[in-house]
């Protein structure tokens, strides 16, 4: 029974349950990733009270707000899908996710209402993150629920593609708002028109969703009476099952998730702020990759119900550990030429007494970095300049050593008015000029890009991540019950990709902002997606032929 089903072609009604389950997540993603894709102008907007690296780095952490929370949606909304329907509980979370981005579209900036401002703003991102943490278990448990066996692979592979999709498409349109605005005034008041759109994309994603049944095997559960009475007792309270909850986290998606945010938006971010790629070519060059690597969500989906799930998603974490260094490397070759060659002939190196040098995270505004050390490294890291440290004797003043040429920094504690200003402005413009005689550009140059290779590497990147996330929905769905499946599922996925995967950016920059050497963020997700492999292929079972009705 379970060959023919698999034999057989995708119904009508099992079309339209993926197409109506992926279109209203596609938009969902969309909402969500729009902030990501304009951090660096939210921060300039929300955070502006901050010194510039702190300012984004807040920015990312208002980003990573919405991740943080997300477990804390898959309990909830996990709970009501266990208990009274998955139909109706991801049409709750596109209300609420839809509703929350309009209002980042009309909220009033930092110079309007002062700190209220970004209270406000992770407010809504954490009401998006509760909404995303329970829509994807609801789509994917939804859409495997209505999978052949022999199926389910290639079915809830569709799921998979709707992250990249909203990627792509607030790309897109961020993209065209840039371009016919003009920079000016899309950093001014334009970045707020693709939040507003989502309005629209609300509208249809509703209407779509109203049209679905309920899926049949929580039917079935119901018409039977054997729907969960308390689904997160059941799911985290008995150790059978929350021992599975803990593999799904470590053994899979923790990994996973690095691997994705790595490949899609870290990468983004390293091309903006560490190679200073203009925004519309890192964009455009980001979207071409996705576009091109795509379909393999579908196609590794489809494989791993010939082969197994886990032998795809565990080679996806392997690679990313053993490329990453050199890809990135490669990376700044292909975009930033000028860069590469002068990291390369004139090493810049801070040479300091290591107690004068602080861990430069200000995320209040309060704190002020005055010593000579933490006044070098804070101009290199607004500049994005990587650098190496050199311990100095106790009582040195820091250095700033650009290839052969050696710039003193200066302590701002005891300076003031007048006096600040001109020790600053001379420093900086030493520093700028230092730089630029040794080859050090202000920003990429357009014409030196290598923009093919550049795609080459970031459609590795995102293929990676298809490897890993391909798989991973029907893999998730099939290690619980039906009657507890939302709830269990949802979790581990929301603590790996909401915490492991939504803190990756901000975790990785922060490191490079303490270390200096903008590769070092890569330990990161190197390190997890490492113990993701090892966890996974030790410990956690195939699933591909499980049927997902016997424990129920």
């Amino acid at each position: 029974m379970a060959t023919s089903a698999a034999a057989r072609p995708m119904s009508k009604e099992e079309r339209k349950v993926i197409f109506a389950s992926s279109l209203g997540t596609v938009f969902e993603w969309y909402d969500f990733y729009l902030y990501g894709s304009l951090a660096a102008i939210i921060a300039k907007q929300f955070f502006s009270g901050l010194d510039p690296t702190s300012a984004f780095i807040f920015a990312l952490l208002a980003f990573a707000a919405g991740f943080i929370v997300r477990p804390f949606g898959a309990l909830v909304f996990g709970r009501l899908g266990d208990m009274i329907g998955r139909k109706y509980t991801f049409l709750v979370t596109i209300l609420l996710m839809g509703a929350s981005t309009f209002i980042v579209g009309i909220l009033p900036n930092y110079a309007s209402i002062g700190v209220a401002a970004p209270i406000i703003l992770i407010v809504l991102r954490m009401l998006q993150g509760l909404a995303l943490g329970g829509e994807y278990g609801g789509a994917a448990t939804y859409v495997a629920e209505h999978a052949p066996h022999g199926k389910r692979g290639a079915y809830t592979s569709w799921i998979q593609t709707t992250a990249t999709l909203g990627l792509f498409l607030s790309l897109l349109v961020i993209l065209g708002t840039r371009t016919v605005m003009g920079e000016p005034a899309f950093n001014d008041w334009g970045w707020r028109i693709p939040f507003l759109v989502s309005i629209l994309l609300l509208g249809v994603s509703v209407w779509i969703r109203m049209t679905l049944s309920e899926s049949p095997a929580f039917q079935r559960m119901k018409a039977e009476g054997k729907t969960s009475k308390a689904p997160l007792r059941e799911s985290f309270g008995e150790w059978k099952n929350l021992k599975i909850v803990i593999l799904a986290l470590v053994g899979l998606t923790a990994g996973q998730a690095v691997v994705w945010y790595t490949g899609q938006f870290y990468a983004l971010f390293f091309l903006t702020q560490q190679l200073k790629v203009d925004a519309v070519s890192a964009n455009l060059m980001i979207a071409v990759a996705l576009l091109i690597a795509t379909p393999f969500f579908v196609i590794f989906g489809t494989l791993s119900d010939k082969i197994g799930r886990k032998p795809i998603i565990m080679a996806g974490c392997l690679l990313a550990v053993l490329t990453y260094f050199p890809v990135f490397k490669m990376l700044t070759e292909a975009a930033n030429p000028d860069l590469a060659a002068a990291q390369a002939k004139n090493k810049v190196v801070v040479i300091a007494n290591p107690a004068e040098c602080s861990f430069q995270f200000n995320p209040t505004g309060t704190s002020k970095f005055t010593s000579s050390c933490d006044v070098a490294k804070q101009l290199l890291a607004a500049n994005s300049v990587s650098y190496e440290t050199e311990a100095a004797p106790a009582g040195t003043t820091a250095v700033i050593k650009i290839g052969n040429d050696t710039i003193p920094s200066y302590a701002a504690a005891g300076l003031s008015g007048d006096d600040l200003k001109a020790k600053d402005a001379a420093f900086k413009k030493s520093v700028a000029e230092t730089l630029a005689k040794d080859g050090y550009p202000a920003k990429a140059d357009p014409a030196k890009t290598n923009k093919v290779m550049t795609v080459v590497l970031l459609t590795y990147l995102v293929l990676l991540v298809t490897m890993v996330y391909g798989p991973i929905a029907a893999m998730l769905v099939e290690m619980f019950p039906t009657r507890i499946r939302y709830t269990s599922m949802s979790l581990p996925y929301h603590i790996g990709n909401g915490w492991f995967g939504g803190l990756l950016p901000t975790t990785a920059f922060a490191i490079v902002a303490q270390t200096g050497n903008m590769y070092n963020g890569l330990w990161y997700p190197i390190i997890i997606a490492g113990i993701t492999f090892v966890i996974g292929t030790l410990f956690v079972r195939e699933t591909k032929d499980v049927d997902i009705y016997a424990n129920d």
